[in-house]
């Protein structure tokens, strides 16, 4: 007789996709909701039914995967910001610094203000400063959004992204100094590792379309080469310790200052990004667990409420002199909510260091859950009340 447990342990992230996705494809059809928090909370489900079937390793090919699919979504992420515009209109960026800078300050003080350890409530500041960009991109491309709002909802994420990727960093890095004395690896995994991440990025931006250009094949080969590049991005910020998150985001950014077209029938990167992408969004809850949630329930549910004020009444203070109305700009705050893939991901790479934080941040357990499951949702209610998604415009 076949072993059960074997099985079960070879077919479970395969059945696990096929579930969530046909799951999303349901749900979203009868209420209109988006796909992305299905899968989230049918990966989360699915991970504490069968938990050996649905687990990963820093190193394992669902890891990796996951990796690879959050990079192609940061290339196109990073490919519709337009650095043009923030240099006309600079009060975006300033909105987006100090919406990070005000987050930051907040969710540090409830934690600290709950008994938590200094260090621990930077690493949740820190984290919590984020937006996921898989996630708003998704609910972007999925209600076909556009205008006002969606251009600065895509731009403050660029920007609370990276300045939440530095300031995690460079906490992680006080933290290896702590455990360790090590001055070098501190100052390694914090602004000198960023830059290099940048500089991968900006590099593979400059070779791709040369490429491309040489061989005249942009328009039919375009796609291939672009997620290559992401490939082999990702594959080389793991074999150099540095960020896949920057570098790729980078890659996007270059690639659209190079002026290569990237057509609409390319979003998502076709069929395989959207499978991936199904696998990034069930991988995102699959490391949490239901006791640690339930543990950290109370300040997780404290923290999102906070982090969520904090964000809308920060991007609306900005909203006349960014050049949009009092509304509008608290829309955009609003949308600002998803948070869990990006968080996830991040928190995987330090296990490379041997620094397992989930363990640290209970509460961070519950802001995750909830944000994969309603941060989506409430991006998808902003666009809506602002009028930019392609169901409003019929």
């Amino acid at each position: 007789m076949p072993d059960i447990q074997v099985i079960l342990a070879d077919l479970g992230w395969p059945l696990a996709v096929a579930v969530a996705w046909l799951s999303g494809e349901f749900v979203h059809r009868w209420t209109r909701l988006p796909r992305i928090s299905v899968y989230g909370l049918i990966g989360f489900v699915l991970a504490q039914v069968f938990p050996d079937a649905l687990s990963s390793g820093a190193s394992s090919n669902v890891t990796v995967l996951a990796n690879l699919a959050f990079g192609l979504i940061l290339f196109e992420f990073g490919y519709r910001i337009n650095l043009h515009w923030l240099r006309i209109n600079p009060w975006i960026a300033v909105s987006g610094l100090a919406e990070s800078a005000a987050t930051f300050g907040v969710v540090y003080l409830i934690s600290h203000l709950t008994g938590m350890p200094p260090l621990t409530s930077l690493l949740l500041a820190s984290l919590a400063m984020s937006t996921s960009p898989a996630g708003v991109l998704r609910v972007i491309n999925e209600e076909d959004s556009s205008g006002q709002v969606t251009e600065r909802v895509l731009h403050l994420v660029a920007i609370n992204s990276v300045v939440a990727v530095f300031v995690f960093k460079v906490v992680v890095g006080f933290w290896v100094f702590q455990t360790s004395g090590s001055l070098t690896q501190a100052i390694s995994h914090s602004g000198i590792e960023l830059l290099v991440s940048a500089a991968m990025g900006a590099l593979m931006g400059f070779l791709v379309p040369a490429v491309l250009r040489r061989l005249g094949a942009l328009a039919q080969d375009g796609t291939i080469a672009f997620a290559l590049g992401v490939i082999l991005l990702v594959a080389m910020a793991r074999a150099f310790d540095v960020s896949p998150v920057l570098a790729t985001l980078t890659f996007g950014l270059a690639a659209r200052h190079k002026r290569v077209a990237f057509s609409r029938t390319e979003r998502n990167f076709g069929g395989i990004g959207e499978l991936l992408t199904v696998l990034l969004f069930v991988f995102a809850v699959t490391t949490l667990e239901w006791d640690r949630v339930v543990d950290g329930a109370g300040l997780g549910l404290a923290l999102v409420l906070a982090r969520f004020v904090v964000k809308a009444l920060s991007v609306g203070v900005f909203a006349h002199v960014s050049g949009i109305s009092w509304r509008k700009g608290l829309l955009t705050g609003i949308a600002l909510s998803p948070m869990s893939v990006f968080v996830t991901l991040l928190l995987e790479q330090t296990k490379y260091m041997g620094i397992v934080l989930v363990d640290e941040l209970a509460a961070l357990a519950a802001m995750t859950l909830l944000l994969e499951v309603i941060g989506p949702v409430i991006t998808q209610r902003a666009l809506k009340w602002a009028k930019e998604t392609h169901e409003e415009e019929k």
